[in-house]
């Protein structure tokens, strides 16, 4: 099977020598040098490495590059724009809401996939949505607060 030789990362398609079977997480990290996306567990069990494919979240570190293609692969580098953060990773930073930071990328990225396709969503909602990705520091609370006031549903504001 041929090497894939472009992606279409963030709004712009790029070159790419990767074998088709290499996870899309080690191209966008290794040759792209998009490095806001982590290797977590590579297994598909947390999160951290949680890019978006035409809109949907998916574990980048066991996705192979060929099954993405010509579909629109989005990072956490895209969500802000001119140097400003978007809505989603500002309610973050005032709610507090990263401890250690390894896992903000993916948790950022799956809320900004639900936001979406549900822009004001239940806690319930949300905490479906959120099952799987992982953060270790334990900053759950924080999380789901941030997802709120990014939605404009959250009944206190985080200080």
């Amino acid at each position: 099977m041929a090497n894939i030789n472009s992606l279409n990362v963030n709004g712009k398609k790029v070159r790419v020598d990767a074998d088709p079977q290499t996870p899309l997480l080690y191209v966008l990290r290794d040759q792209l040098n998009l490095t806001g996306t982590k290797y977590g567990c590579g297994e598909a069990r947390c999160g951290a490495c949680t890019v978006l494919v035409d809109g949907q979240p998916i574990r980048s570190c066991v996705t192979p590059v060929a099954r993405v293609g010509e579909k629109q692969i989005t990072t956490i580098e895209a969500l802000e724009k001119d140097g400003k953060l978007n809505a989603l990773q500002d309610a973050f930073l005032k709610a507090d809401a990263l401890q250690c930071g390894y896992c903000t990328s993916g948790m950022i990225v799956s809320a900004t996939a639900l936001l979406n396709k549900n822009p004001k969503p239940t806690r319930d909602e949300i905490v479906q949505h959120m099952n799987g990705n992982i953060c270790r520091c334990g900053t759950y609370l924080r999380i789901l607060n941030a997802i709120e006031m990014a939605a404009g549903t959250a009944k206190e504001v985080a200080e």
